[in-house]
């Protein structure tokens, strides 16, 4: 199932890059499914990672997903997908009010794919300076808004024993970043 999902999102993404350089757009959810894997996350949740931004950024749909994948990894596709119809701000206000309710599972998909973009941009700023804010619909005030609120929201329900390590890493990037 998890060759799959990759093939899947791999095909689906076929095409796109990354907002800076020329980065194979399909890094980033491999990343994401890697840092899942890592933790110990269910095949369910792997697949989710490698599919998490198949609906919001090509042409699949929910339905696909879920004819391919099943119900359970839809609606954690279905959860983390923006809708494009919102703006940046409503986008975003909308993923910090899900992971403060969501379940566990969910909420680690959020942060792994929110550390991994975090990285990315650490990395474009570092090769490509202050330019990297133009490819973006916010600029650097309120992407500071946005991933602080997520580090704040992330433990929300969550005991000790819940805690991936990327939530500390997550944390520790933001503070390197925005700090």
């Amino acid at each position: 199932m998890l060759e799959k999902a990759k093939a899947f999102a791999e095909k689906a993404h076929k095409g796109q890059f990354r907002k800076n350089g020329n980065i194979p757009y399909i890094t980033h959810p491999v990343r994401v499914a890697d840092q899942l894997k890592q933790a110990g996350a269910s095949k369910e949740l792997i697949c989710a990672g490698y599919l998490h931004d198949t609906v919001e950024d090509t042409p699949v749909s929910l339905e696909d997903i879920k004819k391919m994948f099943g119900v359970k990894i839809a609606n954690l596709v279905a959860a983390h997908t923006e809708d494009k119809s919102k703006s940046w701000k409503e986008r975003k206000q909308r993923t910090i009010d899900t992971l403060t309710k969501a379940d566990p599972e969910l909420k680690y998909l959020i942060v792994a794919d929110k550390l991994d973009n975090l990285l990315s941009l650490e990395k474009d700023l570092q090769v490509y300076g202050k330019e990297v804010w133009k490819n973006f619909n916010a600029g650097p005030d309120q992407q500071k808004w946005y991933y602080e609120s997520i580090a704040q929201k992330m433990y929300a329900g969550l005991s000790e024993k819940d805690i991936p390590h990327f939530f500390k890493e997550y944390e520790g990037a933001v503070q390197r970043f925005f700090g």
